[in-house]
């Protein structure tokens, strides 16, 4: 179906700064579409979908994000059959996250991957965790007036980014919104170490080849 295509990926973990400079990688790699949170974006305009971000929970999000719903993937689909681009860019946390995508979506192998730390600094990274972790803000690489219809309510504000792509060459030049989605208001939650064990237990008694657990340890990453 979409044979001819060039897939490529941004990957990086949440809150490093993707959304912020997925138009310049795009640009950068000759792609003029963009699959982040479940939007098709061309340039400064949604083409289709809607965004993960407005989902309640954390969960759902990731679930939107991935086209999990027969309903929202077919909706990209027909619209990726209309335009029939010939490369798009699809964002996410993960190698196994962007495989996914493109799998539900019926897109060829991803071919190039890009990764955040090869566009952005530690410092750009850390302070993009730290406006996400401390204050709840998300980026979404459209204009506001692309995505207010779904926000209504949620805390909105116009950014734009003018960079210079050096001496020859156009200027990158972006419009993107800054939002906080309603889970952020909810605060974190947590998983308890015993919820873990409990788990792990009650999948030793399902498991024959298990005889025996003698311990359990948790680690907590960030």
């Amino acid at each position: 179906m979409f044979e001819n295509m060039r897939v490529y990926a941004f990957v990086g973990p949440s809150g490093t700064g993707k959304s912020y400079r997925a138009q310049w990688v795009a640009g950068e790699n000759n792609i003029k579409y963009i699959i982040d949170d479940g939007l098709l974006i061309d340039d400064n305009e949604v083409i289709a979908g809607s965004s993960a971000k407005k989902a309640p929970t954390k969960i759902e999000t990731i679930k939107h994000a991935l086209f999990n719903s027969v309903q929202e993937r077919n909706e990209m689909i027909e619209a990726l059959k209309r335009i029939n681009p010939d490369g798009i860019l699809i964002l996410g946390t993960s190698d196994g996250m962007v495989e996914k995508i493109a799998e539900n979506l019926g897109l060829p192998k991803i071919s190039k991957t890009i990764y955040i730390t090869e566009v952005a600094t530690e410092e750009e990274m850390k302070n993009a965790r730290r406006s996400r972790t401390s204050e709840g803000k998300h980026v979404i690489p459209v204009p506001t007036f692309e995505i207010k219809k779904d926000f209504s309510g949620f805390l909105l504000d116009p950014l734009q980014i003018f960079k210079s792509k050096g001496s020859g060459n156009d200027p990158y030049i972006a419009e993107k919104s800054i939002i906080r989605p309603t889970f952020s208001y909810i605060g974190n939650f947590t998983i308890s170490d015993s919820v873990f064990r409990q788990i792990i237990l009650h999948l030793q008694e399902k498991e024959r080849n298990i005889c025996k657990i003698s311990k359990i340890r948790a680690d907590k990453y960030r």
